[in-house]
């Protein structure tokens, strides 16, 4: 079988299991790249962060606030992703060398469930209060329901990815996941929690949303040129109306995670408020507009310069200078 066979979707001609010679060497060096960050929660010591949660005058209420809403979001939030994975994106994904890339997201995922876990037993949260902040906080419960609903065309067990309409819905179910919700829905969050690792507060926490920020950046890496691939391949369904439709989408995530960050930040804390995070949301949906080849909607600058080194990954040695533990694979050579 010739390479030149392989398709990123309907390859029925390609045997699943068999990954080599390869097509698409982007989801290798992404599946490498998550190799060589590995890192699991309990590497990093939570002890400042504790002293620091049961010290009433450490912290604001605006800032507890801040973490509360921002731990009930992604404990909830990383499991949806895991659950998108495995029961619908990699059925429908017929490459193999992608196949391999989503098992390592998968993976990660996983990773990241457990971090929250680890820090609800850690600081002593109530885990009923944090695992069901989803149901009662009206700006958490509106993002989740925004994705399930635009990602549940691969959930119907008859859905298919053959013909034009099918692989359309597909796209737009593989950019609301990708794009909105760990492109942008994510971000904000991070941007958030890495303030407080700025003031040398919630260090712990701080830290490990600096890797699970890492892993996002890959994932999100992996999703555009997925999308883009799949779109290359499937150019008849690249239509102007559909493309108003996804940008359209990303403009109502924009609002919804708006709407999250007044919620999380109603008076500001030091460095931070949610008019300047606003600015910040416009300014990553025009970066993920232009990823996936459509027109800029924003034109907004970035407010947080502080942030462009530790999301880009333009210098990746930062993530292992501010690291508790030294990582590093044996066999892992430079990315």
């Amino acid at each position: 079988m010739e390479t030149a066979e392989k398709r990123i979707l309907n390859s029925g001609t390609t045997d699943p299991n068999k990954i080599l010679p390869m097509k698409y060497t982007w989801a290798r060096t992404h599946y490498k790249a998550g190799v060589a960050n590995n890192w699991t929660p309990d590497e990093v010591n939570m002890q400042k962060d504790v002293e620091t949660w049961k010290n009433p005058a450490a912290l604001s209420e605006d800032e507890r606030r801040l973490i509360m809403w921002n731990m009930g979001f992604f404990s909830t939030a990383e499991s949806l992703t895991a659950n998108n994975l495995v029961l619908t994106i990699y059925k429908h994904i017929t490459n193999p060398e992608c196949r391999q890339y989503l098992l390592r997201q998968a993976y990660e995922e996983a990773v990241h469930t457990d971090t929250f876990i680890y820090c609800c037993d850690t600081l002593g949260l109530d885990p009923d209060d944090v695992y069901t902040m989803y149901e009662r906080i009206p700006s958490i419960k509106h993002k989740d329901e925004f994705v399930v609903n635009m990602t549940k065309s691969i959930f119907d067990p008859n859905f298919t990815t053959e013909g034009t309409e099918n692989i359309q819905r597909f796209v737009h179910d593989l950019v609301g996941f990708y794009i909105i919700m760990e492109g942008i829905f994510f971000y904000a969050g991070f941007v958030m929690m890495l303030s407080f690792l700025r003031q040398n507060k919630m260090v712990g926490i701080g830290e490990q949303f600096q890797f699970i920020l890492r892993d996002e950046s890959v994932h999100l890496a992996f999703g555009a040129d997925l999308i883009n691939t799949i779109v290359q391949e499937n150019p008849e369904i690249w239509t102007p109306q559909f493309k108003t439709t996804i940008t359209e989408n990303i403009k109502r995530g924009v609002e919804l995670e708006s709407a999250y960050s007044h919620d999380c930040l109603p008076n500001g804390i030091l460095g931070l408020n949610a008019h300047v995070i606003d600015d910040y949301l416009k300014y990553i949906a025009d970066r993920r507009l232009e990823r996936i080849g459509l027109a800029k909607v924003y034109g907004t600058e970035n407010p947080f310069p502080w942030m462009s080194e530790i999301i880009d990954l333009k210098k990746e040695k930062n993530f292992f200078e501010t690291r508790v533990t030294e990582y590093k694979n044996a066999g892992s050579l430079k990315w």
